[in-house]
């Protein structure tokens, strides 16, 4: 499992990944690595800044090294195919298919991608890892991501970005569209786009949290679209590469597939700091249906 924990934390003011909300100071990340070997997952690799691997070692990696095969892979500003140069104005990571780019060197098998800092639950976990398992020959292109509904992706405290989904006859992606400030809106969802159009939704789309079932054959379209992506974006200081934006692409040219696995559970997580009470709240819930134990590391 490839895990993106390079974000910035500029919206939550800090580095979420690495706060204390379960009720032995469980991140949410921990709960996700408990869900992911819980369903088989065997070995994770953390995509992080260089400058966090000291804190991610002690108090990240060295946690699982018990149960799981950890490795590191480094999302760095200088990741760059030969020849190109950062941008002077450049600050901010290159978005998250750079992320995954930056672990191709240490996965060789099928793989899930998540976000550190959201939580999934573990009928996710088990629905896609039982789909990664299918006999399937590793050069295929056929992907799976798991899809929420949107009303349970929300947080009350601001926008939320979402690759909202439209699906085949056969419950294949047909194409992905990311938003970027979609809010609660009653008992429906808005946005306001870049044109400062309104937007309306339901509440029952399907959209993509970035938890994706891959298998290594992506890696080269990777690495040839992000060297696209330079060429037409890569003086803007603000542009992302962004995963949801491949594999719309990939589906418009007929290269892969990708099955949509849906999913009941409700998602949350820490993307503004206001969250973080909520999030503790429902964890100690989970815990008190027995969903969790109360210490996600003591069992042996």
């Amino acid at each position: 499992m490839v895990v993106m924990a390079a974000g910035m934390g500029s919206r939550y003011g800090g580095l979420k990944q690495l706060e204390a909300l379960g009720p032995s100071g469980e991140t949410v990340m921990d709960y996700s690595l408990f869900d992911a070997c819980r369903a088989g997952v065997q070995r994770v690799v953390f995509v992080i800044r260089r400058e966090l691997e000291a804190a991610f070692r002690e108090k990240i990696g060295s946690k699982y090294e018990r149960w799981l095969e950890v490795d590191y892979a480094f999302q760095e500003l200088e990741l760059l195919p030969p020849g190109s140069l950062v941008p002077p104005d450049r600050t901010k990571p290159w978005g998250t298919a750079h992320a995954v780019l930056a672990a191709s060197q240490s996965v060789q098998a099928p793989f899930l991608v998540i976000n550190a800092d959201d939580f999934y639950g573990a009928h996710a976990f088990r629905s896609l890892t039982d789909w990664l398992t299918e006999d399937c020959a590793e050069t295929s292109m056929a992907y799976a991501m798991v899809a929420f509904r949107l009303a349970n992706t929300l947080s009350e405290n601001g926008s939320v970005a979402r690759g909202v989904c439209q699906l085949n006859e056969k419950g294949q992606l047909r194409s992905v569209t990311e938003h970027t400030g979609l809010v609660r809106d009653g008992a429906g969802v808005r946005e306001h786009n870049s044109q400062g159009e309104l937007q309306c939704f339901t509440g029952d789309e399907l959209v993509s949290m970035n938890f994706w079932g891959f298998r290594p054959s992506l890696f080269p379209e990777l690495s040839a679209r992000f060297e696209g992506f330079l060429r037409t974006r890569g003086a803007d200081p603000k542009a992302e590469f962004f995963l949801p934006d491949v594999v719309d692409a990939l589906l418009r040219e007929g290269k892969a597939t990708v099955q949509v696995l849906q999913t009941p559970e409700r998602w949350f997580g820490v993307t503004y700091r206001e969250d973080r009470e909520e999030a503790a709240a429902r964890i100690r819930a989970l815990v008190k249906l027995g969903t969790y134990p109360a210490d996600l590391w003591s069992r042996t």
